[in-house]
């Protein structure tokens, strides 16, 4: 290798270098700014996009909101969060207590099927098992258990039974691209077998990817999504 090229390959290793130092500055700064949690024990690392949530928080409620806050900053390719529930003495609760009460929740919810859903807890983690007609079912039912006191984490396993033929899935989610603005719909494709939509193509940050998995989820009949969209940098 030349000494130009020697050059070139460092000045291109300090820019990834500050890119990635950038990025990390504005996960920080968009963590601190989210009232919802508290940072203090938040640890931030970040690798080619890829950003890893470590410590504890106090809730299971703050920890999907740390996770949220993130998504929302431009440049982050994925996430993994591995922060730990540490749970306050006065939030323990007995399994049995956390269960009745995701009972009355799920029971409460409008948008939740009366009957269809069955919950399981064991040391603070709630486990969801059931089947609804629709996706928003699905996380209506999740979001009514995962503010409850004492859990420790929520595992949705609901399935959604598809009542729609693959052509008519696919029809109505590329009617969904063209209606979102946001959305370039010439860089998207989907394959549908059954309720499984897999999606494919290039966006350019991450809210447009949740943009995209979101159109794909409104459609009736969607029961899983297969994510191979390509965040560009």
């Amino acid at each position: 290798m030349s000494r130009d090229e020697r050059d070139t390959a460092s000045l291109l290793e300090l820019d990834a270098m500050s890119t990635e130092m950038n990025l990390r500055k504005n996960v920080e700064n968009e963590l601190d700014w989210n009232p919802s949690v508290d940072v203090t024990n938040v640890g931030v690392a970040l690798k080619d996009g890829i950003v890893t949530l470590t410590g504890h928080v106090p809730s299971y409620w703050e920890k999907t909101s740390a996770e949220r806050a993130v998504k929302k900053v431009a440049g982050v390719k994925g996430i993994a969060n591995e922060l730990e529930v540490r749970l306050l003495g006065s939030n323990k609760r007995d399994d049995t207590d956390i269960a009745a009460d995701a009972v009355h929740a799920l029971e409460a919810n409008s948008s939740v099927p009366k009957a269809r859903i069955k919950v399981i807890v064991k040391n603070g983690y709630l486990k969801l098992e059931g089947d609804v007609d629709w996706h928003f079912q699905k996380n209506a039912a999740a979001r009514a258990v995962q503010f409850l006191r004492g859990v420790n984490g929520v595992t949705n396993d609901i399935k959604i039974v598809p009542k729609t033929t693959p052509s008519d899935i696919k029809a109505k989610i590329a009617k969904a691209f063209e209606r979102r603005a946001q959305l370039d719909a010439n860089a998207l494709s989907v394959i549908v077998e059954g309720g499984n939509v897999t999606i494919n193509g290039k966006v350019h940050t991450w809210a447009e990817r949740n943009e995209a998995i979101n159109a794909i989820w409104d459609a009736p009949g969607v029961s899983h999504v297969i994510d191979h969209l390509q965040v560009k940098s």
